[in-house]
């Protein structure tokens, strides 16, 4: 299909082909990488992004955790090479801090960006994605950025398809004769997400008279230029704030709430807090702001140590503990 031709294929296939045209369109992508698991979302947004005139590069990340993982990572970036697209398997360790699922998304990630080459990359993320990822973020209360759910563009990620929903990306795959692996992980109740998917938003749905998911990544959308307008000044603040992995107590107190908070969570993560929520961001604002002598909150660490946060002095200072 030309760039510029008319969409042609089953609703499904136009749904997926128009939202990859449109995302390229919008932010002058013609080089793109794409994170190919071999599932239906990731499949359908590679064979998208070849019919859309893309040059396009796999990337399938091996994180081996599951018998055969390997021989399904070389199926997924064969189909991509029969698609049209070039094709690289890496292969990554999972460690075990704040969780698997939490510990296979840095791996990916990171193993993403070192196998781009200054391409963006594109990930299958779907309008189910981002209802369960609001929906998460309502149950940990973990503020208005959460709530705003996954970002379409933030260079170097792109998800194009967040206006698509799951189903049509396996119609799609279906409809173009793709081979679709269905990861087994997908439908284990040990995570929290597979339950989001198969237990919970079933629920709302039925309790509410359906349209749930749709809400929800409204929601995120209503939301994001709200957080936008505060993230801008929290970094600046941050950055004239943070030394040494401390936090400058005078510049912060007095803050409005908005603004600190977002200072505080994002100078949590970068001392190696996985996701702090709510309570946790609270207990050291309460270090700022309630201060009575309180010792250390917990904020995170390993199997080996804790990461906590205290006020010494005049500063939030981090350090870790042996357990």
């Amino acid at each position: 299909m030309d760039r510029t031709g008319a969409l042609t294929g089953d609703p499904a296939q136009r749904a997926v082909v128009g939202a990859v045209r449109r995302f390229a369109d919008r932010h002058r992508l013609t080089r793109i990488a794409v994170g190919l698991s071999g599932g239906a979302d990731s499949l359908a947004l590679t064979a998208a992004a070849v019919r859309s005139g893309l040059d396009v590069h796999a990337v399938v990340v091996d994180h081996a955790l599951q018998h055969g993982s390997d021989r399904v990572a070389h199926d997924a970036a064969d189909t991509a090479r029969t698609l049209g697209a070039t094709a690289e398997i890496r292969s990554v360790t999972v460690d075990a801090d704040g969780g698997p699922e939490a510990a296979a998304r840095r791996a990916r990630y990171a193993a993403l960006d070192a196998a781009r080459d200054g391409r963006p990359v594109l990930l299958g993320h779907t309008l189910d994605d981002q209802a369960e990822t609001v929906l998460l973020g309502l149950g940990r209360g973990s503020g208005a950025r959460s709530l705003a759910g996954m970002r379409p563009w933030r260079p170097p990620w792109g998800r194009p398809l967040l206006d698509v929903r799951r189903a049509q990306t396996r119609d799609a795959c279906r409809g173009w004769g793709l081979p679709v692996w269905d990861d087994p992980h997908n439908v284990d109740p040990r995570f929290t997400r597979v339950r989001l998917r198969t237990e919970v938003l079933p629920l709302l749905d039925d309790v509410l008279g359906g349209g749930v998911a749709d809400a929800l990544a409204r929601t995120a959308t209503q939301l994001r230029d709200d957080a936008d307008a505060l993230d801008e000044p929290a970094d600046r603040l941050l950055a004239e704030t943070a030394h040494d992995r401390a936090l400058r107590i005078d510049a912060l107190d007095g803050r409005p709430t908005a603004l600190r908070t977002r200072v505080l969570r994002r100078w949590l993560i970068s001392i190696g807090a996985v996701e702090p929520g709510h309570r946790t961001v609270s207990a050291v604002d309460a270090l700022v702001t309630h201060w009575h002598g309180q010792g250390p909150i917990a904020v995170g660490g390993d199997a080996d140590h804790r990461l906590v946060v205290e006020r010494v002095g005049g500063d939030l200072t981090a350090r870790r503990i042996p357990r």
